[in-house]
C-alpha cells in the first residue's frame, strides 16, 4: 500500500468501467475515498461502489454528462461534499472516440462532439478543480490520454488522436502553470488496452493488427494502467515528477 495515498479524496471522472473502473478499485484499495463519476453506465458504477465498500473502502458514485459545464460543476460540487470538502487528486479518464471516421465524412457537428468530450470538458474539469486544490496547498491532476496522440491513430480515429494530442500538450503547459502552487500535473497514455473502448470502435482484425506491432505481443489490461495512476498521485513516489507522459503501451511505442 502506497501509505500518502490513504485518506486522499480522489475524483475519477469515466470511472465505472474501463481503466476508470480499475483505477477506482486500486485507489480504494489503497485507502482513498474516491468518487465515481458515470454517465450513462450506472449500474457499472453502483457495481464499482459496491465492490469497493465489500473491501472496506470507501467509495460513491456520482453521475453527469461531462459535455455540459453546469454539470461539470454540479458533479465537481458533488464530489467536494462527499467526503469532508476536499479534492486530493482528480483523473481526467473520461473521453471516447465516437466512432471511426474517415475525413470525407467528417462533419462540424462530429468535430465539435469529439472535442467537447475529450478536450473541453477536461479543460472545465480542471478550471473547476485547481481553486480547490490551491485552498488545499496541493493536488494532483491526472489526464488520462494516448497512445494515438504521439502516433495519429488507427483508421478513422484521427479526430480522437488529436484530441488526445490536446491533453497530452495541455498537461506540459498546466505542470509549469500550476507548480508554484504545489499542484501537479501529469497523464498516463494508455496503448492498446482491453476495455469496452474496443469492445464498441475495434475489430477483432484490427486488434490482432495492433498485437502484432507490440513487443510484448499482448494486449494490455486496465488493472496495468492504474499501478501509474497510484504512482503518479502518490507525493512519496512521484513528488519530482510533473509535466510528464507516462507511456504504458508494451512497447508498441518508445518516445
Amino acid at each position: 500500500m502506497t501509505s500518502d495515498i490513504a485518506g486522499k479524496v480522489v475524483l475519477i471522472t469515466g470511472g465505472s468501467t474501463g481503466i476508470g473502473a480499475a483505477a477506482a478499485r486500486a485507489f480504494a484499495g489503497a485507502g482513498a475515498k474516491v468518487i465515481v463519476h458515470y454517465n450513462a453506465s450506472r449500474d457499472a458504477a453502483a457495481k464499482v461502489v459496491a465492490d469497493i465498500k465489500a473491501q472496506g473502502g470507501q467509495a460513491v458514485a456520482v453521475g453527469g454528462d461531462v459535455t455540459r459545464e453546469d454539470e461539470i460543476k454540479r458533479i465537481v460540487a458533488e464530489s467536494l461534499a462527499a467526503f469532508g470538502g476536499r479534492i486530493d487528486v482528480l483523473v481526467n479518464n473520461a473521453g471516447s472516440m465516437l466512432g471511426r471516421v474517415a475525413i470525407a465524412d467528417y462533419t462540424v457537428e462530429h468535430i465539435d462532439r469529439v472535442l467537447a468530450l475529450n478536450c473541453t470538458q477536461v479543460a472545465v474539469f480542471v478550471r473547476e478543480v485547481v481553486p480547490i486544490m490551491k485552498r488545499q496547498k496541493g493536488g494532483n491532476i491526472i489526464n488520462v490520454t494516448s497512445i494515438a496522440a504521439r502516433n495519429g491513430g488507427g483508421g478513422g480515429s484521427v479526430l480522437y488522436a488529436s484530441a488526445k494530442g490536446f491533453v497530452s500538450t495541455a498537461t506540459h503547459g498546466w505542470a509549469k502553470e500550476l507548480v508554484n502552487d504545489n499542484i501537479r500535473v501529469n497523464a498516463l497514455a494508455p496503448g492498446v488496452i482491453a476495455t469496452p473502448f474496443h469492445d464498441r470502435y475495434s475489430t477483432p482484425a484490427q486488434m490482432a493488427a495492433m498485437q502484432a506491432t507490440i513487443p510484448m505481443n499482448r494486449i494490455g489490461t486496465a488493472e496495468e494502467c492504474a499501478g501509474t495512476l497510484l504512482y503518479l498521485a502518490s507525493d512519496a513516489l512521484s513528488g519530482y515528477v510533473t509535466g510528464q507522459v507516462i507511456e504504458v503501451n508494451g512497447g508498441q511505442l518508445m518516445p
